[in-house]
């Protein structure tokens, strides 16, 4: 009865202490192939494998900001544009981690018969209202290129989409992989003018942590952050399965054909020639910081614990499994010396 009772309180340790740690990414936007690096991590076990029950949390479009949610506590990992940067500076105690977008996805679509080819001719055009999170970089764009935005005249009506086929207004801002899909579904020839082509070159799609998550659970992180890499390898190299699991689990309202489009487009953004996978810099982060309008000494205050980088704790931590063999190790001893003496 003594031996049957131990088991049971050794196999009742051992399920707690091998029990899985919940955390929460939230997306920057609604589920899309754009994070299906994440949805293949969980999909094929990798979070699993390293101890991580994750739930992946869509954005509200209305409000789509993960800064302040991974700020609370609410989130303890999030998708996030180059902001974060100017959100460090600003006090958020956020971390990056890795850059799964090199470039910038933001561009502006002008009319295939438009005369706006480059940032320069935007001059007395009409535009669509750019959104503060994530769209900066089109309006330093053209700031860079010598362009009053301040003269610009904003549309600020209700559907931009109709507005723009129907002249309205000369130029929109898109994400590279949605009205550009939508435009030529429909059969509205366009073109994209887009700041990597002119030097702004950004970081986009994010992921990042808090400072407080980090110091406290600094294996946590390190884990969530292996395992979503692999999940974006396995992605990158699996792409119809990576397609076909969005669709299935995440997106069930987007075509095939249209993730696919998505997945063919980002590739280069994700994996670019000579660039490793999340791959960031201190030197390219510098250069956003002033892009930004941001001064080089502030971006020195911040840089040593804005960018990731893992630190094994200095006390030893012993894993569930080792934990376990030195319970059974003292609850056999006992066992042994009765078994022993029962014997004589």
């Amino acid at each position: 009865m003594l031996f049957k009772g131990l088991i049971i309180g050794l196999c009742f340790f051992c399920s707690h202490i091998a029990a899985q740690e919940s955390v929460t990414l939230q997306l920057k936007w609604t589920h899309q192939f754009q994070f299906a690096g994440y949805y293949m991590a969980k999909q094929k076990g990798f979070y699993n494998e390293a101890g991580l029950d994750v739930t992946i949390k869509q954005a509200n479009p209305m409000k789509p900001d993960t800064f302040a949610p991974v700020a609370s506590g609410e989130a303890q990992f999030g998708v996030g544009h180059s902001g974060i940067l100017q959100q460090r500076i600003n006090g958020q105690p956020l971390v990056a981690m890795a850059a799964l977008l090199q470039f910038s996805p933001y561009c502006w679509m002008v009319k295939d018969t438009s005369d706006i080819f480059h940032p320069r001719d935007f001059v007395n055009k009409r535009i669509t209202a750019v959104s503060k999170n994530d769209g900066t970089e089109l309006l330093i764009m053209l700031k860079r290129s010598g362009v009053d935005v301040d003269k610009l005249k904003v549309y600020d009506g209700e559907n931009p989409g109709q507005a723009w086929i129907e002249n309205k207004l000369d130029a929109m801002q898109v994400y590279v992989t949605t009205e550009p899909y939508y435009m030529t579904q429909q059969g509205v020839a366009h073109r994209l003018v887009c700041p990597q082509r002119y030097g702004m070159d950004v970081y986009s799609d994010i992921l990042f942590t808090s400072e407080n998550m980090l110091k406290k659970n600094p294996q946590t992180v390190e884990k969530f952050y292996q395992a979503s890499l692999k999940g974006w390898r396995y992605a990158m190299m699996n792409m119809d399965e990576a397609i076909a699991v969005t669709q299935q689990n995440y997106a069930p309202g987007k075509s095939f054909y249209q993730l696919a489009f998505e997945a063919e487009v980002l590739k280069s953004y994700i994996t670019p020639p000579t660039t490793s996978l999340g791959h960031m810099s201190i030197a390219k982060w510098r250069l956003i910081a002033d892009l930004y309008g941001i001064q080089q000494n502030e971006f020195d205050e911040v840089k040593s614990h804005f960018i990731y980088k893992y630190q094994e704790p200095e006390k030893m931590q012993l894993s569930w499994m080792l934990m376990a063999a030195i319970l059974v190790s003292i609850i056999s001893i006992p066992l042994y010396l009765r078994l022993i003496f029962s014997k004589n």
